[in-house]
């Protein structure tokens, strides 16, 4: 053990994407807009939705299999769960420990709530309780099922958003690989341009939150472009700096896919190659907590990311939070 602690790396990515399959095409019969439009400002296709009845756990479950599997560990090697989620399960209990009793693991279990920064926040506290010496396993998953909570008749937020789940587990390491750096922000003045108002404690359920839609998403959508672009930028340049690297040392960045014309807005400021960037935002959309897990997911899968790559995962979401992890994989 170091001065700086234990080394922390991923040992095992899992992703469960529903298999109902929502496209432009068939927004357009339930809304007024079009595939084009949709497109040109966002660059989404289709995004997955969720079967009746499917849970935040159900989803995240099948995620946090996979990648038990690919980590070559059972249930009861975990030492915790956390659950990046904005969509529970319930209020209360945790959607973690619904996940914690289907996998059937014997361990402390909670749910952590940055929005679609979640899994990034997640990954950070898992990183440091490893660090620390407390843990050797930790299991972290972002899980959503938003449709849920989107307002299918207001055509600025619907057409956004999609359902889906990623997992990671994060494990003790010794090779010299893993995650170098993490970086976390917020901005709690902002809480208003992007929130779901009703549920908590500020609004609890009554009639009148229920008619006046208080219970779904509500987002104002150009000063959370604004905000977005500026603090992934940021969030980039931090980690970075805490790394001792440069942005021409990333060999893929991922993040949050929230919008192809956010993720553009980014790699001009960045100055950095579109083709370092991993996008997969054009057949998801927004899956809030698990978009940034999901695309690392995929670009490891594909062979995008390889044994020695430098990679950056960075997000934006409500809070407003922001947050980056720097991890030579």
């Amino acid at each position: 053990m170091s001065s700086q602690g234990y080394q922390v790396a991923i040992s095992g990515l899992g992703a469960y994407i529903p298999e109902k399959i929502l496209t432009n095409l068939d927004l357009e019969k339930m809304v007024d807009t079009t595939d084009e439009w949709i497109q040109t400002r966002t660059g989404i296709r289709e995004r997955h939705i969720a079967a009746k009845g499917q849970s935040a756990s159900d989803l995240g479950v099948r995620a946090a299999e996979e990648a038990l599997r690919n980590a070559k560990l059972k249930p009861e090697d975990l030492d915790l769960i956390i659950v990046a989620t904005i969509t529970p399960d319930m209020l209360f209990p945790s959607t973690a420990c619904y996940i914690q009793h289907k996998l059937g693991a014997k361990c402390g279990a909670f749910d952590m709530a940055a929005a679609c920064s979640g899994f990034t926040y997640a990954l950070s506290v898992a990183d440091a309780f490893i660090r620390s010496g407390q843990y050797k396993n930790i299991l972290v998953v972002g899980s959503e099922v938003l449709s849920g909570f989107i307002d299918w008749t207001d055509r600025s937020t619907c057409v956004l958003f999609g359902d889906g789940a990623g997992a990671a587990v994060v494990s003790r390491s010794s090779d010299g690989h893993g995650i170098i750096a993490t970086y976390l922000g917020s901005d709690g003045s902002q809480a208003d341009i992007l929130q779901l108002p009703a549920g908590g404690s500020m609004f609890p359920p009554s009639a009148e939150t229920l008619q006046n839609k208080m219970h779904f998403l509500k987002m104002q959508g150009s000063e959370v472009f604004k905000v977005a672009v500026r603090t992934m930028e940021l969030a980039v340049r931090e980690v970075l700096k805490k790394g001792n690297l440069t942005v021409r040392d990333i060999d893929c960045l991922i993040p949050h896919q929230a919008n192809m014309r956010i993720l553009q807005a980014v790699a001009e400021r960045l100055e950095i190659p579109i083709e370092k960037i991993f996008i997969n935002v054009e057949r998801y959309g927004n899956m809030s907590s698990a978009s940034t897990i999901v695309a690392f997911y995929e670009a490891v899968k594909s062979g995008k990311i390889k044994k020695g790559s430098k990679v950056v995962l960075v997000a934006f979401g409500g809070g407003l939070t922001w947050a980056s992890t720097l991890i030579h994989w």
